[in-house]
């Protein structure tokens, strides 16, 4: 079946993937691929809204690496919306909303990106429906299928530290 949003095939992606987001400068991130959530959304502190020619941009970090506080990407981009979302353990919060693309298994979509704490939570993204329609089947038996990035990537998103330090 092909999606309704893309003219190719879909792309089988496991339940957990590793992501870039090149318009913001982050990657790679490892995400979980949730059918659950409508939106995608990305582990991102010190939000900082500000106007830049009229218009509502946000300033905020991102920690990449999911047990790190090392490598934080500063971005800014403009607000796509704020929106009150109902988080999976039912708490309600109003979060910024930004369009970004997003890279995963060699396939580029656009989508909307909800910012928000994620510090306790076991992936810094987790990639939404919307995004998911655009031309993914999710197979919640594997993992991966878009390869892994190199073991110093891998390693310093398991918070171990390079080989020769610490």
């Amino acid at each position: 079946m092909v999606s309704p949003h893309s003219s190719s095939p879909p792309v089988v992606a496991g339940w957990r993937e590793w992501v870039r987001l090149p318009g913001l400068g982050v990657g790679p991130v490892k995400a979980k691929l949730d059918t659950g959530a409508r939106t995608s959304a990305l582990h991102a502190f010190d939000l900082e809204p500000f106007e830049r020619e009229g218009r509502e941009w946000v300033r905020f970090s991102v920690h990449p690496w999911q047990r790190s506080a090392e490598d934080a990407v500063l971005v800014e981009c403009p607000v796509h919306d704020r929106r009150v979302v109902r988080s999976s353990t039912g708490h309600t919060q109003e979060r910024f909303v930004v369009l970004t693309a997003i890279e995963l298994l060699d396939r580029t979509v656009t989508t909307e990106l909800t910012l928000t704490r994620r510090d306790e939570m076991g992936f810094r993204m987790l990639v939404g429906r919307e995004a998911l329609r655009q031309g993914f089947l999710v197979d919640s038996g594997r993992s991966y299928l878009g390869g892994r990035p190199p073991r110093r990537v891998r390693r310093k998103n398991r918070g171990v530290p390079p080989r020769g330090t610490a």
